[in-house]
């Protein structure tokens, strides 16, 4: 059974239809990714899954006890304590085995009760073990630092905590309670590049089952296993990651196309035939045909080309109404001929930028380059290159410094020492992540008309139509615009300038995802030049031809020369071979030419064999401890055998403790 069914729901907000004829599964193990435009009803959808709203129609089931995790985009804690406090408190029952277990253990020393305590000690023992009550706290370090706290944030108050604090911290509570199904809004907001990389480590390794809305394609690439693409027409599934989607969803309005074209000239002929023979001898075949015709073009009209084809008329009749009389012969050829397709895809950007004049070779070259306020450096950068027609991705945490490079560049902050020199023939576009070039008084239109300033009322309408502003909305002021409308709004106008270099400050924040993939084709087919600051790794793997990232710790920037996938892959290679260069150091694989290196290599050796057979000593010590646990979940009524165990138990125990002992003291 599946954990979690939708059948056939919608959702209204008084005359407002959000969505409608949702129907879907989660199966166990499944890590669904919900796509779609911003304002399809993807977070409402999750909250009426969870049960934190109600649908206007349709039906949820959920499987018996089933345990869901559901973390808003906004998260709020309703419990009191530190970042600690609320991790632990999902080890409770566990807590609570830990101190019957040391009571248990009291009791064993006492001759008159340490038979009974030593069997209900073996049963409760093993539980706690299976369940993890020797790494739970362990576990919860690691998820913490994986989400990016350092230890000294563990014991923070809530009520100190920033809104993206709560709500990593809000996002550990929620991993470490282990649920049956996660559901996840926005689960990347919040995190620099390192935390989102740890977090698409652990759920690809989870067990549960998941539902994931985000922006971050390159996360749904490496999480997903399956995608739900909501459109205003419904719910269709899709099998693998966000790349695979994106390919099969082409698939699909292909393969449409074509059966819709194919089953219109089908019609267009039977018209033809039709007209032909319905004044002739086969009239009786001809209006048997109109007959049927009229009947297959008005169920097209309703329901679509694909449910005519896939359903009986049985199945259909409940969904389409059709006339008694036939259409007359022109009227069936005019009613064929304005079939259309429907096109749920949601709306595009039809965004263009274009580099009409070609700039020097040379755009960006950095000497003796630092950047940062007089009060504090931010980081140290090589002498670099960037020339025509390249993409540089500069990277890095937030607060590292990626915005003030750029306005270095621009000459609106002077550097530290050094200096950026720009190329000839240069015509910069700028797009500033926070939009400070917008006037928050000016409407749409007057906005358009700062960088086209002959642009007529009309014309200026039609424009910002292409970037999906409609109606009233082009009068509205630019201080009531959403992010992501303000982000398209900076787009329209860039989109007006004559550019050969774009110096871009995370472009993609707050555009849902289509639009994303708009500005990707864009940029993509852009003929000039492009210094990149994002987040979005998916854009950057696309895009950079290479990647410039700030070290923090070394307040330095690195230079790579290559995709993000190859920079990733070269940094995994240098670790293994790292990894491999330790391990031989460590084992002594060398031949030292002196004594001194000889003893040592000697000593090394008796020290890994000796590891090797502690190992061996206490594996086989925790699988004894297993099967005399597992006889005394289920003691005889023999005393003497129960008490002959229950010592054996103990003093195995003891001595496996003793060899992790020395086990840890040796790996120091």
């Amino acid at each position: 059974m599946s954990l979690i069914t939708a059948t056939n729901l919608s959702k209204s907000y008084d005359p407002v239809d959000i969505f409608s004829g949702l129907s879907f599964a989660v199966p166990h193990g499944a890590r669904m990714a919900l796509v779609g435009p911003n304002g399809v009803g993807k977070t409402t959808l999750l909250r009426i899954l969870v049960g934190e709203e109600e649908a206007s129609g349709g039906k949820v089931s959920r499987a018996k006890n089933l345990r869901l995790g559901y973390l808003p985009q906004e998260a709020e804690f309703e419990m009191e304590g530190t970042i600690w406090d609320v991790c632990l408190d999902c080890s409770a029952d566990l807590l609570a085995r830990q101190v019957e277990l040391e009571r248990l253990e009291a009791e064993m020393s006492a001759p008159e009760k340490r038979e009974q305590a030593l069997v209900r000690y073996g049963a409760l023992q093993q539980e706690f073990e299976r369940r993890g009550g020797y790494t739970f706290q362990t576990r919860i370090k690691q998820v913490l630092t994986g989400l990016g706290f350092s230890s000294g944030d563990f014991h923070m108050p809530l009520e100190h905590l920033s809104g993206g604090q709560r709500t990593r911290a809000f996002l550990a509570r929620l991993l470490l309670s282990d649920p049956d199904i996660l559901l996840l809004d926005e689960p990347t907001n919040h995190l620099d590049i390192a935390a989102v990389e740890w977090l698409e480590g652990y759920l690809s390794q989870w067990d549960g089952a998941a539902m994931l809305v985000s922006h971050d394609r390159y996360f749904l690439d490496k999480v997903a296993n399956g995608v739900l693409e909501m459109t205003p027409a419904g719910v269709e599934t899709y099998r693998g990651n966000y790349s695979a989607y994106v390919a099969q969803r082409q698939e699909r309005w292909e393969r449409r196309h074509a059966v819709f074209d194919s089953e219109k000239e089908k019609l267009l002929k039977e018209v033809e035939y039709i007209k032909k023979n319905i004044s002739g001898q086969n009239v009786s075949q001809a209006k048997g045909r109109l007959r049927r015709l009229t009947r297959v073009v008005q169920a097209i009209e309703q329901v679509g080309v694909e449910a005519v084809l896939s359903k009986s008329w049985l199945e259909l009749s409940d969904a389409v109404t059709t006339t008694v009389s036939p259409f007359g012969v022109e009227e069936a050829k005019r009613r064929v001929r304005s079939l259309h397709l429907p096109d749920h895809r949601p709306p595009r950007l039809k965004l263009h930028l274009r580099a009409d004049q070609r700039s020097g070779e040379l755009v960006i070259r950095t000497r003796g380059l630092r950047i940062g306020y007089p009060d504090r450096l931010l980081f140290d950068t090589p002498d670099i290159e960037l020339r025509r027609r390249e993409c540089a991705a500069l990277i890095g945490p937030n607060g590292a410094g990626k915005t003030t490079f750029i306005k270095t560049a621009l000459g609106q902050v002077e550097p530290l020492s050094g200096e950026v020199l720009l190329g000839a023939s240069l015509q910069i576009g700028y797009f500033a992540q926070a939009h400070e070039g917008l006037n928050p008084a000016n409407t749409l239109v007057q906005e358009i008309q700062t960088v086209a300033p002959n642009m007529l009322l009309a014309e200026a309408r039609h424009y910002l139509g292409r970037y999906l502003f409609s109606g009233d909305d082009v009068f509205k002021k630019v201080d009531v615009l959403s992010g992501g409308e303000r982000g398209r709004l900076a787009l329209a106008k860039l989109s007006l300038q004559e550019t050969n270099l774009l110096l871009l400050d995370e472009p993609t924040n707050h555009l849902d995802i289509p639009s994303q993939e708009i500005l990707q084709e864009v940029l993509d087919e852009y003929g000039g030049t492009i210094l990149l600051v994002t987040h979005d790794r998916y854009l950057i793997d696309a895009l950079a031809t290479q990647i410039w990232e700030i070290d923090t710790d070394e307040t330095k920037l690195t230079v790579f020369k290559g995709t993000y996938s190859q920079m990733k892959a070269e940094r995994e290679r240098l670790a293994a071979l790292q990894a491999e260069e330790e391990a031989a150091r460590r084992s002594n694989r060398s031949v030292a030419p002196t004594k001194r290196a000889d003893q040592t290599a000697k000593e090394e050796r008796r020290r890994v064999a000796r590891l090797q057979e502690l190992e061996n000593k206490i594996a086989a010590m925790e699988s004894e401890l297993g099967e005399i646990g597992r006889k005394l979940e289920n003691p005889p009524a023999d005393t003497a055998l129960v008490r002959k165990w229950g010592n054996q138990y103990t003093a195995l125990q003891k001595e496996m403790n003793e060899n992790l002992v020395e086990w840890e003291r040796m790996q120091q």
